[in-house]
């Protein structure tokens, strides 16, 4: 898998990376969790069983990972298996995210699984745990999910400590969600320290049916930052366990598809996220060795016109997309 500089930054990325969201706690929105964990939920197990992803992950070519403090133990999980397996920090570019706290206690069930906090006192918390968890092998550190509501992008006494991380030699991006994601990217674009840009990053949704954050994601590409998409299989919504009735129709055109290009139905979306020209990275959310196995095929894969033309059908409106997304069940 070919790497290449992320954005204009010094480190290097490759096209597909893999977040951690489904590996590090046992509880996640994805569509039959439960099922990818065999629902073994011991640490020592989970521990292996990332260890096993991420083995095959990185035996694929994977050299991006993706973890948050909020992602249960994913960061402890990303620094042992980094260090057991001798990897040099040179050879990986990994990110993290602050600004939600872990709150399940590590149960599939609970009233709150994460608390959202982007306050400086979470940042300099945050900062230290993540540090204490990756150590040298940190090289990207994001805010977790920054909307208008956080008011994160106005606390400019975040902004400043956000500064004082990048001056130490650490890339600062965001992460964002929502319908309004397109605007918190043009606001995070104009904000500035010393006259450079705060940002090296952008890490959004996009995918086949939410597609409203494209213009502003390839603002964000012409403005030198990296660009990562997660989220490109919807939270399984985009393969075949989706079983709404409702939906039953859009997968039947994903798997005709599939099957005329001789693919299948992840890899195919996978593969229209990695076609935009303003992508550096997507992520798998691979939770098993079947899963990354199957999103990498995405890139031996080119849509040809009757795909994408079948494919801007399944688009839906984004404040209907983020409702559907809101309603997923932890499992």
């Amino acid at each position: 898998m070919e790497s290449y500089r992320f954005g204009t930054t010094s480190v290097h990325v490759t096209p597909i990376g893999l977040g951690l969201a489904a590996l590090g706690r046992p509880g996640y929105i994805n569509l039959d969790h439960a099922v990818d964990l065999n629902q073994n939920y011991s640490i020592d197990a989970m521990q292996e069983h990332a260890n096993s992803v991420l083995d095959q992950a990185y035996q694929l070519g994977v050299r991006y990972f993706d973890a948050a403090r909020s992602y249960g133990l994913a960061e402890r999980f990303l620094g042992s298996w980094l260090d057991s397996r001798g990897i040099l920090p040179q050879n990986v570019t990994v990110g993290s995210k602050w600004g939600y706290t872990y709150t399940a206690d590590w149960q599939v069930e609970a009233e709150k699984h994460e608390v959202k906090e982007h306050t400086r006192e979470v940042l300099r918390r945050q900062w230290v745990e993540s540090l204490n968890e990756l150590d040298e092998y940190l090289d990207l550190y994001q805010i977790h999910s920054a909307t208008f509501e956080s008011g994160v992008l106005e606390n400019q006494e975040v902004l400043d400590e956000l500064s004082k991380i990048k001056h130490n030699g650490t890339l600062i991006g965001l992460t964002v969600s929502g319908p309004q994601q397109a605007e918190v990217i043009e606001r995070a674009l104009k904000i500035k320290l010393d006259g450079l840009l705060l940002f090296d990053s952008i890490q959004a949704t996009w995918n086949l049916l939410e597609k409203s954050s494209g213009k502003a994601l390839e603002n964000a590409h012409q403005a030198g930052l990296g660009v990562i998409i997660k989220e490109a299989l919807a939270n399984g919504r985009l393969t075949e366990r989706n079983h709404d009735p409702k939906f039953a129709g859009n997968i039947e055109i994903l798997q005709n598809h599939a099957k005329r290009l001789n693919t299948t139905i992840d890899a195919l979306a996978l593969a229209s996220v990695l076609e935009q020209p303003w992508v550096d990275v997507v992520l798998s959310g691979a939770a098993t060795i079947e899963h990354i196995r199957s999103n990498v095929k995405a890139l031996e894969l080119t849509l040809d016109v009757e795909a994408e033309s079948e494919l801007r059908k399944l688009t839906e409106p984004p404040d209907v997309y983020w409702e559907k997304r809101g309603k997923l069940s932890w499992n």
